[in-house]
């Protein structure tokens, strides 16, 4: 275990390394010397378990700053933070010098951008591999969810400030008797003796001018982010292939560097670890794209934004309860129409369940017509803001002619530069889309605006998004709940439930924050709880779907799945696992309710 004297936080990299010299003096003991870090290569040594020990058992998480663009000029390079963004591109694999021999002692480069060591040549080395990930800002975030992992005031975290900013803060603090070191030894760091474990710093990163009032130009324009003027290089190790994957939105944990030495390394240097720089990472230099050499990841669902989630287990009962509160709620945001809050709760508890060939399972996507541009400004507005303050992850799209003829929905290849040029619909899991149909007049489509027509409606009828591999498409799947407000029925989004909206009045809707955090983990809760149907209940319901048929028609296998999509929906909504002839017949009263108001 790793002593006290070690800041996790302001230098991890002491810690990385005293657990390896340490482990390769015990491997070189069982060895007898000979390749005592072979063993080494793509496995923790122990590292990683004094960090999660740390984050997760110690309180450690709460310590580390959270990394993003109001902070990148305040923190230190080498120190410990917290990412959480979205897998915007997959950049391979990287190759670089894991461990060298100097001079009788094993050293190791993990983490880290270059050696903090002088790399004698030749030398005994061994390569390492790690994964590249291009992160950026989940697209659609909803504030709510920054404030469930806010991270410490890095302002009051002298281990993890530039130079500059502990300077700025010991001037202003009246008082900070002295500046804090890094091993929390209260000793000035100017006057600190830099140890082989320490990390070292170049004097060019010491000297940046990263302060409150001058931080470096993020990105630039090349990060490929419309809208963003930030994202981050993660590079992740020991990973088993497949297990982070793109558009996955996780938590990286890790050394954060930001050096603009590394821009451009002159062709003469003679450091071996420049030479192995994959040259896909051109497009992001680290004078614009910070880098977070990951210690920690794990995936994040709706349930890890949360900021307070209930103790108690999820019950029917406590659940019942909070479906009727919400319900009350999304029935007055709707002008107290009742049948298309119903409908607007079934609709954001969907979620993909199951994919066969081009049968999607569990989707549906809802369309609210009867909508105009006056009633859209009242009710879409109050629509959108709750579920802004709902959900993780939501987007208002205005769809009008001149959108659908301009907009980049799909993702394309960028094969000069090696890097995936984001579009619109490059999404995370669980996102929702709002359509407002409202403004579309009469016009031409451009040949762009057919495909973003088709790409919409593919999106719609099978949760896929066409990418653009310049030579070849590839359809990736997703899982995006779509709603469309419009006059009529939407041509361009075929639905799965069409709703005429009728609202009787534009009453005032608040909701405070507790019951807000109730309905947030009550549609996150229900959205995971599996699903069955008993074998007898399947039967009635399978004979009763016949008989539909008989009786009208018109009816097709896809209005018969949609029904018994909302019934397992339905249930779900109750806190149920299995779905019983109760729910069925909600669902079928809801069905001739609907029918009702489209004659």
């Amino acid at each position: 275990m790793v002593g006290p004297q070690y800041d996790l936080v302001g230098n991890p990299l002491g810690a990385v390394r005293a657990t390896f010299e340490r482990a390769a003096v015990a491997a070189a003991a069982e060895s007898g010397g000979h390749e005592p870090v072979a063993a080494f290569r793509g496995k923790d040594w122990g590292a990683g378990e004094v960090f999660r020990s740390f984050l997760f058992e110690q309180g450690g998480l709460d310590k580390v700053p959270v990394l993003d663009e109001s902070n990148l000029g305040l923190i230190k390079p080498n120190t410990l933070v917290r990412f959480r963004g979205m897998v915007q591109d997959m950049l391979g694999n990287e190759f670089y010098v894991g461990a060298f021999k100097d001079g009788s002692t094993w050293r190791t480069n993990k983490f880290s951008d270059s050696s903090p060591f002088s790399m004698p040549h030749p030398c005994d080395s061994h390569l390492w591999e790690r994964h590249l990930f291009h992160c950026v800002p989940v697209p659609g975030q909803n504030s709510w969810t920054r404030e469930s992992s806010p991270g410490p005031d890095v302002r009051r975290m002298s281990s993890c400030l530039t130079p500059e900013q502990r300077e700025k803060r010991k001037r202003g603090a009246d008082n900070d008797a002295m500046d804090v070191s890094e091993n929390g030894n209260g000793e000035a760091s100017s006057s600190k003796k830099p140890k082989d474990d320490d990390v070292q710093i170049s004097n060019s990163s010491l000297e940046m001018s990263m302060n409150e009032e001058h931080v470096p130009e993020i990105n630039g324009g090349d990060h490929h982010i419309p809208g963003s003027s930030f994202s981050c290089l993660v590079k992740v190790y020991d990973m088993a292939e497949s297990q982070v994957k793109l558009n996955d939105v996780a938590e990286f944990i890790g050394v954060y560097t930001f050096d603009p030495e590394l821009a451009a390394p002159s062709d003469n240097s003679d450091d071996i670890m420049f030479d192995l720089i994959e040259d896909v990472t051109a497009q992001l230099p680290p004078s614009k794209v910070p880098r977070l050499h990951c210690l920690v990841w794990r995936n994040l669902s709706a349930h890890d934004f949360l900021s307070r989630p209930p103790s108690v287990e999820p019950s029917p009962i406590l659940l019942k309860g909070i479906r009727q509160s919400l319900l009350s709620h999304l029935t007055l945001v709707l002008g107290k129409d009742e049948l298309a809050a119903q409908c607007l709760l079934l609709h954001l508890l969907s979620r993909l369940r199951n994919k066969v060939d081009v049968v999607t399972v569990g989707r549906l996507s809802l369309n609210f017509i009867g909508f105009n541009r006056e009633s859209v400004s009242i009710f879409g507005n109050q629509l959108n803001n709750l579920i802004q303050r709902l959900l993780p992850y939501s987007q208002a799209i205005p769809l009008s002619i001149e959108y659908l003829n301009t907009a980049t929905l799909q993702p394309r290849k960028d094969n000069h530069s090696g890097r995936l040029v984001t579009g619109v619909l490059q999404l995370p899991q669980g996102t929702h889309l709002t359509f407002d149909e409202t403004l579309l007049q009469s016009g031409s489509l451009t040949s762009k605006g057919v495909e973003n027509t088709m790409l919409l409606k593919n999106l719609m009828e099978s949760q896929t998004v066409e990418y653009d591999f310049e030579f070849y498409k590839l359809e990736m799947a997703t899982d995006v709940q779509l709603l469309t407000l419009s006059e009529g029925k939407s041509n361009i989004l075929p639905s799965d439930l069409i709703v005429p909206f009728r609202p009787s009045s534009v009453p005032a809707v608040n909701a405070n924050s507790e019951e807000l955090e109730s309905w947030r983990w009550y549609l996150a809760t229900v959205k995971s709880l599996s699903q069955s149907t008993e074998t007898e209940t399947y039967q009635i319901i399978q004979d009763e779907m016949v008989s539909a048929m008989q009786d009208d028609r018109s009816l097709g296998c896809s209005e018969l799945s949609r029904w018994l999509t909302m019934a397992q929906i339905m249930a779900a909504s109750f806190g149920e696992n299995s779905l019983n002839m109760n729910h069925w017949q909600m669902v079928k009263e809801l069905e001739r309710l609907r029918k009702e108001r489209l004659q």
